[in-house]
């Protein structure tokens, strides 16, 4: 029985690992995001404690130092939280890309693995046909053959 080869088997291959990188580049991206979105919530509630810190000592007896490094710090932690907007901004950004990459990965791989199916598909016609072909001709041969024996 013939054997199917498929001639871009090499480029499909390189697809597939293609992808694979892809998959392995969007994880990291998205573990990069969610940790970067993490850190902005942990420094949002830090901002939230130190707020309510400050309340807190605004209503005691007044202790100046202590309402003025809190307020440093809200100030300070508000900085902070502006940075690390950006930092998540650019991680957002990075993820898109790296979702981007793997769709495109995946839309080649995609188009690569149905062209091996068609050419498949089309080597099995040529093989079925070439099967009724020979077919054929042993039923002819044979009944030929049944003809001159018969006839003479």
């Amino acid at each position: 029985m013939a054997k199917f080869l498929y001639k871009l088997q090499n480029i499909l291959s390189i697809k597939v690992s293609l992808e694979t990188q892809s998959k392995t580049a969007y994880a990291e991206a998205s573990n990069k995001f969610d940790a970067e979105e993490s850190k902005l919530k942990n420094l949002i509630q830090k901002r939230l404690d130190y707020e309510e810190q400050y309340r807190q000592l605004s209503k005691a007896i007044l202790d100046i130092p202590a309402i003025q490094r809190c307020n440093s710090a809200i100030d300070i932690t508000k900085d902070m939280i502006k940075k690390q907007m950006v930092t998540v901004k650019v991680a957002e950004k990075n993820l898109d890309l790296a979702r981007n990459r793997l769709n495109s990965a995946m839309k080649e791989r995609k188009t690569y693995e149905k062209l091996k199916e068609n050419s498949f598909e089309v080597f099995m016609k040529d093989l079925n046909s070439e099967e009724k072909k020979e077919i054929d001709e042993l039923v002819s041969f044979n009944y030929n053959d049944n003809i001159r024996e018969t006839g003479e």
